[in-house]
């Protein structure tokens, strides 16, 4: 398929723009948008005279490319604070009902949304256009979740990129090293408040899912020991509990409901931490001895086996 080019936005006045976002067609505008390097597609679409018709443009045929029956389950009011060097450029909104999506164009600051998604006018292409993660974003402190975040983890898997079968902005969709890579530069603070936002729980459950694949089965071939993690802060005020496994060279992990074991049997150390310094943990940001000094970790039963089971994994480290 050919790309589109771009260029006839360096020139174009604002009923020329909405023309093209209006009439290009979907597969070839993402083909154009990736070919098109940052510093280049800022000129093009940052324009006064193409800013608003290009983001209005992309808004109005997104649900050309929604899953319907996603799409089916929405209600709410999300809106897009879209800005370039912290100063605010564009605000935008989908209205989802009854399977229906509606763009209101340039809303008021006061107007109701259930959620505001907060990034810069690049970013913003880029996620919807499939090249960003959402996730990943959203980590870094490039993308700002404020309000309904379950409703903005469902506007993540709602798109499709034209073309494709990939979902666009998927914020469920983390690599561990990408995620190790972005916390080497996130804010202890930044990182708190995800992990009380309701993206709390993909990141978890993302981590502990991938967690047997990283067990280096040389060191674990004779290893025979059971680890459990309480995990606090949850927004809730809620303490998750998992349950480590390591034997005969392999590694299981069993989410645990209330205060029962979930069949786990004795476990030789339970380790109690914040989730934030967990996720630190498992992406070899924080070390576990010196979270046992610190204080960040602490250990009911036999520290000597809660620290050796760090020692039988790969945890994904930054390039």
């Amino acid at each position: 398929m050919p790309v589109v080019t771009l260029e006839s936005l360096r020139t174009a006045d604002a009923e020329a723009a909405a023309r093209f976002f209006a009439e290009v067609d979907p597969e070839q505008l993402v083909a154009g948008v990736a070919a098109t390097g940052d510093d280049a597609l800022l000129d093009l679409i940052g324009r006064e005279e193409v800013r608003s018709a290009a983001v209005v443009g992309i808004l109005e045929r997104l649900h050309e490319y929604a899953v319907p029956e996603r799409l089916a389950a929405l209600e709410g009011v999300v809106r897009f604070d879209l800005e370039r060097r912290g100063k605010l450029l564009e605000r935008h909104a989908l209205h989802f009902a009854a399977g229906a999506l509606t763009t209101v164009p340039r809303v008021a600051a006061g107007a109701h949304a259930d959620v505001v998604m907060r990034t810069s006018l690049l970013r913003f292409v880029r996620l919807v256009t499939g090249e960003r993660n959402a996730g990943l974003e959203y980590l870094a402190g490039h993308l700002d979740i404020e309000g309904d975040a379950d409703l903005a983890l469902a506007v993540g898997g709602l798109f499709q990129v034209p073309g494709t079968h990939r979902v666009a902005v998927d914020p469920r969709a983390l690599d561990p090293v990408a995620v190790a890579t972005v916390l080497a530069r996130v804010k202890p603070d930044h990182l708190r408040k995800v992990m009380r936002s309701g993206f709390r729980d993909v990141v978890l459950g993302e981590i502990f899912r991938r967690l047997p694949d990283f067990l280096d089965p040389h060191r674990a071939r004779k290893a025979d020991l059971t680890v459990g993690f309480r995990l606090l802060g949850h927004p809730a005020g809620e303490i998750e509990r998992y349950v480590v496994r390591v034997a005969a060279g392999a590694a299981t992990v069993t989410e645990v409901q209330g205060h029962d074991d979930g069949g786990a049997g004795e476990r030789h150390a339970t380790v109690t931490l914040e989730g934030h310094d967990f996720l630190r943990l498992a992406t070899g940001h924080l070390s576990p001895i010196t979270g046992v000094l610190k204080g960040q970790l602490k250990v009911r039963g036999d520290k000597a086996r809660a620290l050796q089971l760090a020692g039988l994994f790969d945890i994904p480290s930054a390039p």
